[in-house]
């Protein structure tokens, strides 16, 4: 539970920060198993707090200011 309120403090970069360096030290091959599941889980807790934090600011994006100085809703596609 701690754990999780640390990675909830993070900003959006220094979490993109961190789950770079846990994708080279992936990449890099030399992890012994217990490591590369103990580096996934938390890689997974990262991207999920960055999917999240995406997710807060494309729903305050949601009306942004058009031409007259008008509250103009927009709808992002999603990719599927």
């Amino acid at each position: 539970m701690a754990e999780e309120k640390k990675y909830d403090e993070l900003t959006f970069e220094q979490a993109m920060e961190k789950l770079e360096v846990i994708v080279n030290k992936l990449e890099e091959g030399d992890v012994p198993l217990e490591k590369a599941i103990e580096y996934y889980h938390d890689g997974m807790k990262l991207s999920k707090l960055c999917n999240k934090k995406l997710t807060n600011v494309q729903e305050k994006m949601v009306h942004i200011l058009n031409e007259q100085g008008e509250l103009e809703p927009f709808e992002v596609e999603e990719d599927k």
